[in-house]
């Protein structure tokens, strides 16, 4: 009973830690005079008071989920991808420029083709850093940010010049976006709201991805590298093709998380110079989606709903009740810090359990003296 009672405090941790976060943002809120219950009763209503606020929070869910499930992939094979913003970008990139180029194909094939480009895209961003850590002993959190900071750039770039707008060309204020998507080439929607297929797609993939890696050969050996790198060397599993291809499949998925956006919401690409202009943090708030989910592909799909119902119903509170849109952000980073502090601790609480388990009994010796006599007989 003991052992369950801290399985299930274990599994806990995140909400206790959220809970928690909420709770210091209480103060915050007492502080500007402003009625604590009342905002998060805000934050609730916008984030689950009608049919269109629960779509607005799964469709703000659906990136965080797809990136989410390559950060379960990458973090078991232990290797750190943080460049999920860069690899959104150059997925969507690559979506947008399937669907402007190929206009005369049909809807469905073209998005076919997008999602294919898109996971393709993020796959190569991804597998870079992944090739330099694993056969260069590059740092992987310093590369796929460097990988970050160059996404943009070239987002820049083409959202400037080669793929910009043709009716914004002309203008003094280009605005850096591209021409928007034809209607046939917009992913279905599953309601009359703005919820689209992109979030039935991110959750059959999590199930997909758990089977990938606790049903399949592929998936142990990614782990088991992310174990133990020197026993999997010595049980002849080729420990630098799997570090490569755990950050290539986070990629991949970031890259996905890219193409559903612009096919699913924004129908072009469209940016204020940041990465998250256009990306919105998905690529970082994926990561704290997944580690509140344990890491586990299914867990995270809750997960992702609960962040996502975080920053639409924060917008709502701060409409409300008029508070500071900076305080917003500090909620936001206060769920990270305390989010990730719980995941510390969660650790820490298993190391000392075993660190305290008695040592198993060595099997008392056999009595001489029976030993005799039954040989006797």
């Amino acid at each position: 009973m003991r052992q369950r009672f801290e399985t299930l405090i274990d599994a806990l941790l995140p909400v206790i830690a959220t809970l928690a976060a909420l709770a210091v943002g209480a103060l915050m809120l007492l502080a500007l005079k402003v009625n604590p219950i009342e905002a998060y009763a805000a934050l609730w209503d916008g984030a689950f008071g009608s049919t269109n606020a629960l779509a607005e929070t799964l469709v703000k869910a659906t990136p965080l989920l797809l990136v989410a499930l390559g950060i379960c992939i990458s973090f078991r094979g232990d290797v750190i991808n943080i460049g999920g913003e860069g690899q959104m970008i150059i997925g969507a990139v690559l979506a947008t420029w399937v669907g402007l180029t190929f206009t005369g194909l049909p809807g469905w094939l073209v998005i076919t083709l997008a999602m294919v480009a898109g996971f393709t895209g993020g796959a190569v961003w991804g597998g870079v850093p992944g090739v330099l850590k694993a056969y260069f002993n590059v740092n992987e959190i310093l590369s796929t940010v460097m990988m970050n900071a160059i996404a943009v750039q070239l987002m820049n770039f083409l959202l400037r010049g080669p793929m910009i707008d043709p009716s914004q060309a002309q203008l003094a204020s280009k605005i850096p976006q591209t021409a928007r998507l034809e209607d046939a080439f917009h992913l279905a929607r599953l309601a009359p709201t703005r919820l689209h297929l992109g979030a039935l797609i991110a959750v059959i993939l999590a199930i997909l991805v758990y089977i990938l890696l606790w049903r399949t050969t592929l998936g142990f050996r990614i782990r088991a590298v992310g174990q133990s790198p020197f026993a999997s060397r010595y049980a002849g599993i080729k420990v630098p093709r799997y570090m490569v291809l755990a950050l290539l499949l986070s990629g991949a998925f970031a890259g996905l998380a890219g193409a559903v956006q612009v096919y699913g919401v924004n129908y072009r690409m469209i940016t204020d110079g940041s990465a998250s202009g256009f990306t919105g943090s998905a690529g970082f708030n994926g990561i704290v989606a997944a580690l509140f989910g344990q890491l586990h592909p299914l867990w995270s799909i809750p997960a992702s709903i609960l962040f996502g119902a975080l920053l639409v119903g924060a917008n709502s509170m701060q409409r409300m009740v008029q508070v500071p849109s900076a305080l917003i952000t500090v909620l936001n980073g206060l769920v990270v810090v305390f989010v990730v502090s719980s995941e510390i601790w969660r650790r820490r609480r298993q190391r000392r359990r075993m660190a305290a388990a008695p040592e198993a009994e060595s099997p008392s010796k056999p009595d001489q003296a029976q030993v005799r006599k039954e040989a006797k007989s």
